[in-house]
């Protein structure tokens, strides 16, 4: 880890919200494909990069089928298949949170001070780059809703204005996560990741699961 320092672990995360952005159109014309599982050893700069855009891709497959999941003219099979479907790409998305905030804070704390404050943000970077994640995909879509030719003006009107906002709010939270990262390396604030304890897919935690089985 000799070549990671602080800039190098700024343009990472730069580079990988810019690629949210790009991926989102590029992802409609062709999906990608990521070769092993998640919990494979990635670490460093190019495993956090990778980290990013699988958790980013979650997102994309999520907002897909949350819209299926919402249609009223098909069988009530295919719907339960898609709440199916959200609920394992919402334990993916979340895991690979996980996984963002924990490389990154391997590569940090070296840099880091030895006596920084036990002082934390209200979400870790992990959090932030997934709502980034979100924004990227609601600006694609709602530009979308921009060239539709079945609405009428004020349908789009009302649309551009809300790609105005959501950019606005997107260049605000790339800042966020920029200005989080100086505090870490001023020791102003320390990066922590909790990892959590998911009750709901677990037989053991679940009553409806491990109550079936009395």
């Amino acid at each position: 880890m000799a070549d990671i320092n602080k800039e190098t672990i700024k343009e990472t995360i730069q580079d990988a919200i810019a690629h949210q952005t790009r991926s989102v159109l590029d992802w409609h014309f062709g999906e990608p494909v990521y070769e092993g599982d998640p919990a494979d050893d990635l670490a460093g700069v190019r495993g956090l990069r990778e980290l990013i855009a699988r958790q980013h891709w979650a997102n994309f497959q999520l907002w897909h089928v949350e819209d299926r999941a919402r249609r009223k003219d098909v069988d009530a099979k295919v719907i339960a298949d898609c709440k199916y479907a959200i609920d394992k790409l919402n334990q993916k998305r979340n895991d690979l949170i996980e996984r963002v905030d924990e490389c990154l804070i391997n590569m940090l704390e070296p840099l880091l001070p030895s006596d920084a404050p036990e002082r934390y943000n209200t979400e870790t970077v992990g959090a932030a780059l997934d709502r980034l994640s979100i924004q990227a995909l609601k600006i694609y879509h709602m530009k979308e809703q921009c060239s539709r030719k079945d609405v009428d003006e004020e349908h789009v009107r009302q649309c551009d204005d809300k790609v105005g906002v959501l950019k606005r709010q997107h260049h605000d939270l790339e800042r966020a996560i920029l200005e989080l990262l100086e505090e870490y390396f001023s020791g102003t604030k320390k990066p922590k990741v909790y990892f959590q304890f998911k009750m709901y897919n677990d037989p053991k935690l679940n009553p409806e699961l491990y109550g079936t089985k009395k």
